[in-house]
C-alpha cells in the first residue's frame, strides 16, 4: 500500500513566508510531507517548471444572494465554486443576507439550503446584518458567532441595508465582546442620495453618472466616520472593497495612530478606471459596482497598499448580474437610469491571474505577498487558518499549480461563471493555474472543471485572529 494518495513533485513551493523546492505528501485531504524524493503516491503529479501554491481564499464574494425587486444573481453556489475552482480559488465565503424584519438565524438556514449539494469547493458563510433588533443583538448574533459565524457585514449605503451610527456601534459592541470580525461598507448613504438627486434634475442618468454620484470624498468619510466608531467602541474592523486614495489616507493615519483598522481591495480598482463605465451606450452598466473605479492614477495608491501591507486581503467582490437580462442590469429588459442599475461585476475565477500578472509579473508585489493577500492572510481574519490559506503539514491539501508563463488572454466565453460577460474582456495575463486540488481532490484541469457537485464542505469558523477578545 502506497504511504500517499497523491504526491506532488518537483514544483516550486510558496507560502506567504517561504519559497522552496520539495515535494507535497497528500493522505486522507491533508498535507502529511514536505520534502525532497518522496516516495510514489497513488497519483503522482509532475510539477516541474510550475508554482505550488495554497489554493486561494475569497474571502468578499456573492452567490445566490436573495435580491430585492425582482433582481437575481446569475451564480449559485454550483457555477460560482466551479468558477472560483478554475481560477485557483479552494474556499469561498459568501453572504448570509437578513432582509429587514426576517429573523438574522433564519437568513442563515436559507443559505444553507441553497449551498446544500452544489459546492465544488469549500465553503464558510458571513452574515450581512440590516436589522439588529434586541433579539438579534442578544441571543442570535451571540449564539451564532460561537457556533462558527464569526464575521458580519454592515453597511453604511444602500437604502434596504443601510445602519445608522447608533446600529453599528451596538453590533461593533457584540464584535468586541464575542470576538468576531465586522466588515464595513464605508460610502456616506445621504451625501449619495443627495448627488444622486442633482444629477438627474439634470438629466444625467447614463451608467458613467454613477461615478460622479459616488465621489471619492463620500468613501473618505465614511471610512473616516468607520475609524472613529471603531476606535470608540475599541474593536478591530475591516474596511471592505477600499478603492481610492482618500480612504487609504484615513486607514493610514488610523494605523499610525495604533487603530486595528484592516483594508481590503479588489481587481477592479486596479484593472478598471471610471472611464469603463462610459462606453458606447448602455455597456457602462457592466463595470457599476460601489465604490466605482477611479482614475488611472489612483491605482498606483492601490498598488502601493498591496505592496506595503496597508491591504491586508484582496478580494473579487464578486457580484454576479448579467447584462443582458431583466433580472439583470437591464431590469425589467430595458436601460435604466444609473441609480436603477444592480451594483456589482463578476471576477471569481480572474482575481488570482489578475493579481498573479499585474503584480507579481510586473514586480509591483512578490511571490509571498501575493499568497499572503489572496490566500493566508483571508484565512487568518475569517478563522480558518492554518486549515486553510497555506501549504503545511496538518492542513487541508488545497493546492493550484500555477504555470507562471502561461499567456491567456481573458474571454467570457471561456470562463466558467454564469454571467454572460467579464469586465477583463481581452485583457492579456501571463501566469495561470493549470491543476486545482481541493482537500487533495483534483477539481480543474488544464481548463476543465471536474469537480463533484456537493463535494464542497461547509466550514465553521473559529475566531479571526486580529479580533480574539482581549485577555483580561
Amino acid at each position: 500500500m502506497d504511504d500517499f494518495d497523491v504526491v506532488i513533485r518537483n514544483g516550486t513551493i510558496a507560502t506567504a513566508s517561504d519559497t522552496m523546492q520539495c515535494d507535497v505528501g497528500i493522505k486522507d485531504g491533508k498535507v502529511v510531507a514536505l520534502a525532497r524524493n518522496l516516495a510514489r503516491g497513488r497519483t503522482d503529479i509532475d510539477a516541474a517548471g510550475k508554482l505550488v501554491l495554497p489554493g486561494g481564499v475569497d474571502g468578499h464574494c456573492h452567490l445566490d444572494q436573495p435580491m430585492p425587486d425582482g433582481l437575481e444573481m446569475a451564480d449559485d453556489f454550483l457555477s460560482g465554486s466551479i468558477s472560483a475552482a478554475c481560477g485557483g480559488t479552494t474556499t469561498v465565503i459568501p453572504f448570509a443576507a437578513q432582509a429587514k424584519g426576517q429573523s438574522l438565524r433564519a437568513a442563515v438556514e436559507d443559505y444553507h439550503r441553497r449551498a446544500e449539494g452544489k459546492a465544488v469547493i469549500d465553503y464558510a458563510f458571513h452574515m450581512i446584518i440590516s436589522d439588529p433588533t434586541e433579539t438579534v443583538l442578544r441571543e442570535e448574533l451571540p449564539r451564532l458567532i460561537r457556533e462558527g459565524y464569526t464575521s458580519f457585514k454592515i453597511y453604511m449605503t444602500y437604502d434596504d441595508m443601510k445602519l445608522n451610527d447608533r446600529q453599528i456601534l451596538d453590533l461593533l459592541a457584540v464584535a468586541r465582546r464575542e470576538g468576531a470580525m465586522a466588515m464595513i461598507h464605508a460610502e456616506n448613504s445621504d451625501c449619495i442620495a443627495w448627488l444622486t438627486e442633482q444629477l438627474e434634475a439634470a438629466g444625467l442618468t447614463a451608467p458613467k453618472y454613477h461615478a460622479a454620484s459616488r465621489p471619492m470624498l463620500v468613501e473618505r468619510e465614511a471610512t473616516h466616520r468607520a475609524i472613529a466608531l471603531s476606535e470608540l467602541v475599541d474593536v478591530p474592523i475591516l474596511i471592505v472593497h477600499v478603492s481610492g486614495k482618500e480612504a487609504i489616507e484615513q486607514i493610514r493615519w488610523a494605523r499610525g495612530h495604533g487603530l486595528r483598522i484592516y483594508a481590503e481591495t479588489c481587481p477592479q480598482y486596479v484593472m478598471l478606471t471610471e472611464q469603463d463605465l462610459d462606453m458606447d451606450g448602455y455597456h457602462g452598466a457592466k463595470c457599476v459596482c460601489s465604490p466605482p473605479p477611479r482614475d488611472k492614477e489612483n491605482q498606483q495608491y492601490i498598488w502601493d497598499g498591496l505592496a506595503d501591507g496597508l491591504f491586508t486581503v484582496f478580494s473579487s467582490d464578486h457580484a454576479p448580474f448579467r447584462y443582458a437580462d431583466a433580472k439583470g442590469k437591464m431590469p425589467e429588459g430595458k436601460e435604466v437610469p444609473f441609480r436603477y442599475i444592480p451594483n456589482g461585476i463578476p471576477g471569481l475565477e480572474t482575481r488570482l491571474p489578475l493579481l498573479f500578472s499585474e503584480g507579481v509579473g510586473r514586480g509591483r508585489i512578490d511571490l509571498n505577498r501575493f499568497v499572503a493577500l489572496t490566500a493566508t492572510e483571508p484565512a487568518k481574519m475569517y478563522g480558518l487558518y492554518p486549515r486553510k490559506g497555506t501549504i503545511a503539514i496538518g492542513g487541508d491539501a488545497d493546492i493550484a499549480i500555477w504555470d507562471p508563463l502561461k499567456e491567456v488572454v481573458i474571454a467570457n466565453e471561456a470562463l466558467h461563471h454564469n454571467v454572460d460577460y467579464t469586465p477583463y474582456e481581452g485583457i492579456k495575463v501571463i501566469g495561470w493555474p493549470t491543476m486545482t486540488l481541493s482537500r487533495g481532490e483534483i477539481v480543474y484541469q488544464e481548463n476543465r472543471p471536474c469537480g463533484t457537485a456537493g463535494r464542497g464542505k461547509f466550514l465553521k469558523c473559529g475566531l479571526p485572529d486580529p479580533a480574539r477578545p482581549k485577555k483580561r
